[in-house]
């Protein structure tokens, strides 16, 4: 079972975005090969932090030695072959860490206000859809997908293609960037 457990400070109105985010990181996982865990006994935590560029620009800075604000940031709680060794009962051990009939914390995914309104604007599509995208994003990577090179990015774009799709919200590469 996921469960999603969002904090959000201002200047973030406070909007339903707990649904917002559960139905984000369910479409993102049920698009991948650990699809399995929605219905785990287990519960699978993620947190969602919506906060200031200012708290974003810190942790960018204190994890990815870059210091500049960022729209999304992940930070896995768990190595992906752990969650390769995840059954459908839920339980899962790698080397004694198991999550039998326990709690599995995926991992943490912080939003910029700033710059998710700024980039929404530019794209001219709603806060909530471009929130949403990067959710789906962030628990792609919480899963250990990433977009390092050009195949693993078109990977995570095919999976983010189609988890937003399921939620109604149209391709955000169609176009892109020049």
């Amino acid at each position: 079972m996921i469960q999603v457990e969002v904090s959000c400070e201002q200047p973030w109105p406070d909007a339903g975005w707990d649904v917002l985010a559960l139905n984000a990181a369910t479409a993102a996982i049920e698009r991948t090969p650990h699809g399995a865990m929605l219905t785990t006994p287990a519960v699978v935590e993620i947190s969602v932090r919506l906060t200031t560029d200012d708290e974003v620009r810190t942790l960018n800075h204190r994890f990815r030695g870059k210091d500049k604000a960022t729209n999304v940031l992940s930070f896995p709680m768990v190595q992906p072959d752990l969650l390769d060794t995840m059954d459908a009962t839920g339980d899962a051990d790698a080397g004694g860490a198991s999550t039998t009939g326990g709690e599995l914390l995926l991992g943490d995914i912080v939003l910029a206000h700033g710059t998710c309104v700024a980039e929404a604007a530019e794209r001219r599509i709603p806060v909530a859809s471009h929130a949403t995208h990067l959710i789906v994003h962030g628990t792609l990577h919480l899963l250990g997908y990433d977009h390092t090179d050009d195949p693993a990015a078109e990977d995570m774009e095919a999976i983010e293609r189609a988890a937003l799709a399921a939620l109604g919200i149209a391709d955000p590469y169609s176009v892109r960037e020049e």
